[in-house]
């Protein structure tokens, strides 16, 4: 299947405010200014998470601009907003100001501890991952599977391991996208309480990364050998959810092979809200000569504001494809 890992969806964390025990002590009698800073605080983060809020439902709604300005309010107010911050980021990222983006991703880490770094881990690696910055990519998705490892959260470091392998393997380094999926399949498999369905789940995930990389390499054959296995698997009905990614598997491998209609077949049956399925359709029609087509997809793409590793490889690709196609 395509890697299905937990597509990082960020949401607003409700916030705890501190709250003050009244003094033991009798007041005196002419007591002095009372200090406002406790107050004044608890003010500034409530209007920050307020325009968070605003923030996200403009983003829902479509209006990035919109809602960048509220994340960008909420900064100001509030710079220790983890929320702020972390939306902030997200929100420069598509727009394609990365390093302003990275700032503040970096700051909402500092504003967190371990147990709630895997969040924001994530979310800049995925940021590096827009321009295929492997190196810098690994080193934040790596801090989170340390992290869910060391806290035997071993189906999520699983997840991480493969998200990791998967911006390897669309940035083309085929050697290190292997070595990833096989340290997520294996670490799956090392929880002692995994069941014969989750088992098999880990499977179909390894042969379909396995076909993958084997088509990337130009090795057609082995690709479809592996993707005969994952199935085979899918057919013993453990995981009958996972069958609808299917047509995604078989047209990635199609597309790799040269099989252009195939390739577009296989994913006009995939899931057509799915952003990388788009860029995979438009770069099938492209190839195929139906220029016209593909830039329509290419120009669907750029609608979708999500991010994630998926959206991370389709966009910018989508941008040089509409500044060339579009001439």
């Amino acid at each position: 299947m395509r890697d299905r890992i937990p597509v990082i969806f960020i949401t607003l964390a409700m916030l705890m405010w501190a709250t003050f025990a009244p003094a033991q002590n009798a007041a005196p009698q002419n007591p002095g200014p009372q200090n406002p800073a406790p107050e004044a605080a608890k003010a500034k983060s409530e209007q920050a998470a307020e325009l968070v809020k605003q923030g996200q439902k403009l983003g829902a709604e479509g209006h990035g601009d919109e809602a960048m300005a509220q994340f960008e309010r909420a900064v100001e107010i509030d710079p220790d907003s983890y929320d702020a911050q972390l939306y902030l980021g997200v929100a420069l990222d598509l727009k394609g100001n990365y390093e302003d983006a990275r700032k503040h991703l970096a700051r909402a880490i500092e504003l967190v501890s371990d147990q709630q770094a895997v969040q924001p881990l994530r979310v800049m690696a995925v940021s590096y991952a827009f321009q295929c910055n492997t190196d810098k990519a690994a080193e934040y998705e790596r801090r989170a599977f340390d992290l869910q490892f060391k806290w035997n959260k071993l189906a999520d470091a699983a997840n991480t391991a493969d998200e990791l392998a998967r911006i390897y393997l669309e940035c083309g380094d085929l050697d290190n996208a292997f070595q990833w999926y096989q340290t997520g399949h294996l670490t799956a498999l090392k929880n002692p309480n995994i069941t014969p369905g989750e088992k098999n789940l880990w499977e179909f995930r390894w042969e379909a990364a396995l076909a993958r990389i084997a088509a990337r390499k130009g090795q057609i054959e082995k690709a479809q050998q592996h993707l005969a296995t994952a199935k085979a698997i899918l057919a013993k009905n453990e995981n009958p959810d996972q069958m609808r990614f299917y047509p995604y598997l078989s047209g990635y491998v199609a597309l790799y092979a040269g099989n252009y209609k195939g390739a577009i077949a296989d994913l006009q049956s995939s899931d057509q809200k799915d952003v990388f399925v788009m860029s995979l359709l438009a770069q099938a029609y492209e190839k195929a000569g139906d220029k016209a087509q593909a830039l329509e997809y290419y120009k669907k793409i750029l609608t979708v504001n999500m991010h994630n590793p998926t959206n991370a490889f389709a966009r910018p690709l989508a941008q040089k494809k509409v500044a060339e196609l579009g001439q």
